[in-house]
Order: structure tokens, then C-alpha cells, then sequence
């Protein structure tokens, strides 16, 4: 797949156009090459095809049509659709977009209705034919008509992606299915129709079987297996695009816009650059601009990932999608449309997905070279059987090469090996929703097995993300408990986020104001209160009058910290806390001190990892003090730290880890994690965290413990290392089974059974993971 540095350059270069292409059809990364390698014939295209977005962007040179293009992937075999135009630098979740449910969802509906088709009529025939005590007079009829519809209608997309291979002089698993269930079908049908009466016999008592049987379980179950896999492989891709939409999503619809005086609603979809923009406590800003008038503070969580609330005023910056706190500002827009944070944000978690290079499944790179080769054993086997048999071949030598031909077909039918990654994906992924696991497909098992690094974001992944009251220091006659009471009950009647920390941290019994009112937890009333956004609050308490704030509002008050008070805050301060001012009655008495708080398990984790083989790094947009005592409380070097990284930085921060030749795993919870996330070779949102996070992560842990993602990491690797069991002996039944069979001494009854001996013992393997854990 072309890099995405190398496409961005491709789509900037003078006289090309991009355009976007919804793609239909693709089912692994040869898929994709083949795409790209078609489309790059054309002299000055190249394209970087994104698999899980099941799309594609095409730098096109002047003379070339998109109805060019469009037949250019039909001739690979695909279906391609030109995006409407204004949809080229961002995916949205419209019609034709495969984020949406009607194109996304295109696959597994396509695959339902086959699925149940499939499951309903297989349990009957596979009854029927295994079981002597259920068969009837003539059941082989029965038994076929019941298998035909699964054999051809509900196997169909295995055969199209079969005639889709073989024009390209190619095999995957699909090439297997398909010509398995075939063979099974077709030879089965061939033995009924040579001998109508095989089957006459109530019970099955062997009467004309001895020259080979009949095998429409052995279709009907393979299809209905194989199928079940691929439409849970389907609901998986679906969610790909998600992470983009939910991006989006997290814009502001409407926006109130003062023109000529007068406040207008209008979409936020319709804003210039220019457009003065009215923002009330509560709102979210609807685009990126510059504050014109008013202060306030602004809750940037959802972008910046921090805790602490940005205090603005003119001239500040501000980005679409945070959201306003406390007071009425107006904002002057800067960038719109795909110009903002937000956007430049989905732009980064789409070229991280679009870089990511997918993995080929190991069962279609082994049978690239597996099919072929018992293609070719069965027709050697065919041939063999004809020169011992002489010029003089009579029917029943025939029908004996073609019975041993078709058992080696038969034997090398994938029932196991289809079963050996759905059947393991399934009793792991079951065992992780028990513990609050979630894994969204097999590419994340081989994801997790060579991860040597991981990044952890600070904010709501190692800490708790909330600012919680760290410490109380008092000047003069004041104890802790008095100011932390004072400050709490004037801070209550404010909406600010750390008014409202300091409150409740005030009105908490068991903690440090433990010395309340009547000792019932509620803080005195307030009188007289006044607030002003960004500077403080200021109101009377059992009749003193308690001024609390920044130190500017102390100043606006007419109070002036003395020299060692200012030290004490400086101090404060360079620690990492967020630090407030009490004054009481106009004299400076004490100091509050507010921190994000470490998550309890967040240390064992650290340790953990560790004993993984992993080496954890602290990765923060807070500042380098805060950064390194975070990482000291839990145990990470101090070389390890990254501090002061924006949202691109920490996409960057990935990329230089994996360049230096580590497999990167990146821990977050934020919008901001969104983008490294996705460009991590492994990608692990917390359930605490956003939905961007969530979606553009491989696996989520539902919890909010930092220790839930060492455990993940373990039953992924628990849960890969039993699928490649699984494949192991799948192969080593197909290893020994087909040479037997090519000498004639493996009935294809015999092969039928012992594939599904074989497919037992896949599944008994498999359920061993259930034990995880306990």
C-alpha cells in the first residue's frame, strides 16, 4: 500500500485532481495491491487504497475520466463508485460513504440472509446423514435437495471470489471453498444420479456405499461455518469508518451569529471565515477562532484530553467542539469546514488507518500455495489411478480415480481450517466481554503478538482525568479544614469545574473540611455572591466576606499576597497543581491546591507491562513537572516520558517510535488519542474514554482500569497462540489425510469423518480459553 507521506504528495502535485472512491468487493490486502497495481498501469494515477474503509484516493492527471478509473477496477474485478463532489478531503457518513449503514452494512447484509438460509437446511442434512437412526427410505434425495440451495446460493461468495481469483491467476481460502464444496456437492450428486437407489434402504446399511458415499453434510457444513466467520469478519470492518463519523460528529450543529447587531441561528455548516460568533455558558464553540470580547473558561477535555479548563479572553485562541463553561464570549471565526482542529484531526485518523498496513490472514497465505498444490495432487491422483488401470479403463476404474481424487478434495476441505480462526476469535472475544474485553478482529491478535512498546496517554488512562482538592495551606490563625470550608461554600454557588472540585471536596464528611455545619456535610450558606469568569468568586460566609481566585482577582479586590505568600504559590504551582487564592475578610489565608488524580491500579499495571516484555512510556499534553511526578508515582522512567505533545505531536510521537524499529501500542481515552490510535500498531481505548477513542482503537477495555489492558494484551496473545494451534493441526490433518488418500486407501465417508474429527478437536481447543482469567 503507497505510504501516506508519498499520497499526500502525489494529491498536492500541480495539474492532478483527487478523487475518492467507494469500493465494493475487497476481502484482504491482495485485494488492495491488485487495485492499486491496476489503477498505477494508467500513466500519472496512483492510488492509496484504505481496506477497512473499503475506499480508495486516486491522483489523476488532466485527459483521464472517472468513468475511466470506475472501469479500470471493474476490469480487477470490483465495483467502484465515484464520491460526489465537496467529500474529497473528508470522509462523511453519507449515502455513498462505506461509514454508512447502508454501504458499510452492504457485506454482513449481504451474508445474513445466506447464513440463515445456510444454518436452517444444513441441520437436517448434517442430522441426517451422520445419524443411521434418522435415515428414511431414499434420504440421499432428501439430503441433496436440502444441500443444493446451501451448495450454490448461500456459497455463492465464495465461488464469485473464486472466478475472481482465477482470472488473475490466483487462490485464496475462497478458491478452497469454493472448489471443496463443490467437489463434495458434485460427486455426491454424481453417485446418487449413477445409482438412485443408494439410499433405498431405510437406515443406511451400507448396501452400494463401498465405492464412496455421499458428502452433502460435508457442503453444506463447510459453507455454513465458513460463512458464519466471514459475516463476523463483515460486522467488524463495518465499524472501521466509525471513528471519522464520530469525529464529526462531535462538532456543534448551529451556531448563533451576530450580524448587523442582531443574533441569527445558522448551521454551523454555513460559517465564513469573519462570522462573530456568540457563545453562552454551556454552548460549544462552533468552529476555531479568537475570542473578541468577554472571558471564561473552557472545558477543551474533548480535544486537548486535559482536565483543567482553559481561562480565555480576548485575543485567546479557541477550538470548534470545546465547550464553554462559565461566561458569554464572542468569537471571531478563523477556520471552517475542513479547515479546523476537528477536521484536521478525522484527515489524521484517516491517513493513520490508511498507512496501517493490513495483514494477511495466514490461512490465505498458506493456501496460496496449499491449493495449488492439491489441485495438483488430485489430478496426479486422477491420472495415476488411469495408468494403472491401462488402456482398457472399464467404469468401475474410472469411478474408483475419480472416488480417490475426490477424497483428496475432500480431505483438503477446509472444515477445520475455516473453523480454526472463527471458532478460536469467538471463544476468546466471548472470554473478553465476560471480563470487559473487546477485540474487533483477527488482525489484532497478530497485532498484539510482537508489541514491545507501549504508550500510555496520562489523562483518564493513567490518572483519573478530574481535578479532586490535593492539599491545603493556610497563613495566620486558619486551619486547613476552616479554609477548605470557607472556599467550598463560596465555590458552591459557582459552575466552575474547580469551584466544583473544591466543593465537593469541602462538603465530603470523611475528608479534609471533615469540621462542618451541625457535622451533616452541608457547607454554610453564602450571601452577596459575585463571580467573574476566569478571575475568582467572592461572597459572604457566617459573615465573612471570602474572596477566592486567581491571583489577578485578588488584585482586582484590593488584596496583595505578601512576598513569602507568593513564593508558597509559585511553588505550588511549579509542582503541577492548579493553585487557588482564599482571602478572608481581605487578608490572603490560605492556598488550595487541585491535581488529577492517579487511578489506583495504575502502578501494578506499569509493573505488569513490564513483566509483558513491554516498555511503557508516559505520553501527556501536560507539562513536563506534572508528566515526570506522574510517571515517578508509577514507575516509569523519566526517560520515558514525552510531555507537552498536541494531538498531532503524539501521531508523530508513534511514528518516530516505529521507524526506530518498535511495535508500538498506544493506551488512550481522548478525542486527542484518537489520530495515534489509529497509526499505533496496536490501538487501546478505555471504555471510560470518548467514542472516537473507542472506535479507532483495536481493542477497548471496558473498565477503567489501567490493569484491564495488560490483561488484554494477554488473552490476545493467549487467544492467538490457541487460532495457530488450531491452523497447525488443521494443516497436519490435511498433511497426512491427502497422501492416503491419493493411494486409494481413504473412503471419502472415512475423509468426511475425519474432518470432522478434526473440527472437534479445533473446537475442544479452542474453549480452553474460557478458563482464562479464573
Amino acid at each position: 500500500m503507497s505510504s501516506t507521506a508519498s499520497s499526500e504528495q502525489v494529491f498536492s502535485q500541480t495539474g492532478r485532481r483527487a478523487i475518492e472512491l467507494d469500493i465494493e468487493g475487497m476481502t484482504c490486502a491482495s485485494c488492495v495491491s491488485r487495485i492499486e497495481r491496476k489503477l498505477g498501469k494508467l500513466e500519472g494515477v496512483e492510488a492509496s487504497v484504505n481496506l477497512p474503509l473499503e475506499s480508495a484516493r486516486v491522483a489523476v492527471p488532466p485527459g483521464i475520466t472517472d468513468e475511466q478509473i470506475m472501469a479500470i477496477v471493474a476490469a480487477a474485478g470490483y465495483t467502484a463508485t465515484v464520491r460526489s463532489p465537496g467529500h474529497e478531503d473528508l470522509p462523511e457518513a453519507g449515502p455513498q460513504h462505506p461509514a454508512s449503514p447502508e454501504n458499510a452494512g452492504g457485506v454482513a447484509a449481504e451474508l445474513r440472509p445466506r447464513l440463515i438460509v445456510a444454518t436452517v437446511l444444513t441441520v437436517p442434512v448434517f442430522l441426517i446423514s451422520m445419524i443411521p437412526a434418522l435415515q428414511f427410505a431414499n434420504w440421499g434425495w432428501i439430503a441433496g435437495l436440502l444441500a443444493l440451495p446451501v451448495a450454490s446460493w448461500a456459497a455463492w461468495p465464495f465461488h464469485r471470489a473464486a472466478a475472481v481469483n482465477a482470472r488473475h491467476f490466483s487462490s485464496t481460502m475462497d478458491t478452497l471453498v469454493s472448489v471443496g464444496v463443490t467437489a463434495a456437492y458434485a460427486f455426491s450428486a454424481w453417485q446418487l444420479l449413477a445409482d438412485p437407489s443408494l439410499t433405498a434402504h431405510q437406515g443406511m446399511d451400507g448396501e452400494g456405499m463401498e465405492a464412496g458415499g455421499l458428502y452433502f453434510e460435508v457442503a453444506s457444513v463447510v459453507t455454513t461455518f465458513l460463512l458464519l466467520g466471514r459475516y463476523l469478519e463483515a460486522n467488524a470492518k463495518r465499524k472501521a469508518g466509525d471513528a471519522l463519523r464520530a469525529l464529526l460528529n462531535l462538532g456543534a450543529k448551529d451556531a448563533t451569529v451576530l450580524r448587523d447587531g442582531s443574533e441569527h441561528n445558522v448551521s454551523a455548516e454555513q460559517l465564513g471565515v469573519g462570522d462573530v460568533i456568540v457563545v453562552r455558558p454551556g454552548e460549544k464553540i462552533a468552529t476555531d477562532g479568537v475570542v473578541i470580547e468577554g472571558t471564561s473558561a473552557v472545558d477543551a477535555s474533548l480535544v486537548t484530553g486535559e482536565s483543567v479548563p482553559v481561562e480565555v479572553g480576548p485575543d485567546s485562541p479557541v477550538t470548534g467542539a470545546t465547550i464553554n463553561t462559565s461566561g458569554r464570549i464572542l468569537v471571531r471565526a478563523t477556520r471552517v469546514g475542513t479547515e479546523t482542529t476537528l477536521a484536521q484531526m478525522a484527515r489524521l485518523v484517516a491517513e493513520a488507518q490508511t498507512g496501517k498496513a493490513p495483514i494477511a490472514r495466514l490461512a490465505d497465505r498458506i493456501s496460496a500455495v496449499f491449493v495449488p498444490i492439491v489441485f495438483g495432487v488430485a489430478a496426479v491422483t486422477f491420472a495415476g489411478w488411469l495408468i494403472v488401470a491401462g488402456p482398457a479403463v472399464d467404469a468401475a476404474e474410472l469411478r474408483a480415480a475419480f472416488t480417490a481424487a475426490v477424497a483428496v478434495l475432500v480431505i483438503a476441505c477446509p472444515c477445520a481450517l475455516g473453523l480454526a480462526t472463527p471458532v478460536g476469535l469467538l471463544t476468546g472475544t466471548g472470554r473478553g466481554a465476560q471480563l470487559g474485553i473487546l477485540i474487533k478482529g483477527p488482525e489484532v491478535l497478530e497485532d498484539t503478538r510482537g508489541v514491545d512498546t507501549i504508550l500510555l496517554d496520562k489523562t483518564g488512562t493513567v490518572t483519573t482525568g478530574h481535578l479532586a482538592v490535593d492539599a491545603t495551606q493556610t497563613f495566620g490563625t486558619f486551619t486547613p479544614a476552616d479554609i477548605l470550608r470557607l472556599a467550598g461554600a463560596v465555590e458552591s454557588a459557582s459552575e466552575h469545574p474547580i469551584a466544583r472540585a473544591i466543593a465537593a471536596a469541602a462538603a465530603d464528611p470523611a475528608g479534609p473540611a471533615a469540621v462542618l455545619e451541625s457535622g451533616t456535610g452541608r457547607l454554610p450558606a453564602v450571601a452577596g455572591f459575585r463571580s467573574a469568569p476566569g478571575g475568582g468568586v467572592q461572597g459572604t460566609v457566617s459573615g465573612r466576606l471570602i474572596t477566592a481566585g486567581r491571583t489577578g482577582w485578588l488584585k482586582e479586590n484590593g488584596i496583595v499576597p505578601a512576598s513569602a505568600q507568593l513564593d508558597a504559590f509559585r511553588a505550588a504551582e511549579e509542582s503541577g497543581a492548579t493553585v487557588i487564592w482564599v482571602a478572608v475578610d481581605g487578608e490572603t489565608s490560605g492556598l488550595i491546591s487541585l491535581r488529577d488524580t492517579l487511578k489506583p491500579g495504575s502502578a501494578a499495571a506499569v509493573a505488569r507491562f513490564r513483566q509483558l516484555g513491554l516498555r511503557p512510556i508516559l505520553l501527556t499534553g501536560d507539562n513536563a513537572v506534572v508528566a515526570a511526578q506522574v510517571a515517578a508515582a508509577v514507575g516509569i522512567d523519566p526517560r520515558d516520558v514525552f510531555a507537552g505533545v498536541l494531538p498531532a505531536g503524539k501521531v508523530e510521537a508513534v511514528r518516530k517510535l516505529q521507524a526506530g524499529g518498535a511495535t508500538v501500542a498506544m493506551a488512550g481515552d481522548g478525542v486527542n488519542d484518537a489520530a495515534a490510535l489509529a497509526q499505533a500498531d496496536l490501538g487501546i481505548a478505555m471504555g471510560s474514554g470518548t467514542d472516537v477513542a473507542i472506535e479507532a482503537a483495536d481493542l477497548t477495555v471496558m473498565g477503567n482500569d489501567l490493569g484491564q489492558v495488560a490483561q488484554a494484551i494477554e488473552l490476545s496473545r493467549r487467544t492467538l497462540g490457541t487460532i495457530k494451534t488450531n491452523l497447525f493441526w488443521a494443516f497436519f490433518y490435511n498433511a497426512v489425510g491427502i497422501p492416503v488418500a491419493a493411494l486409494g486407501l481413504l473412503n471419502p465417508m472415512i475423509a468426511g469423518a475425519a474432518m470432522a474429527a478434526s473440527s472437534v478437536l479445533v473446537v475442544a481447543n479452542s474453549l480452553r480459553l474460557r478458563s482464562f482469567g479464573k
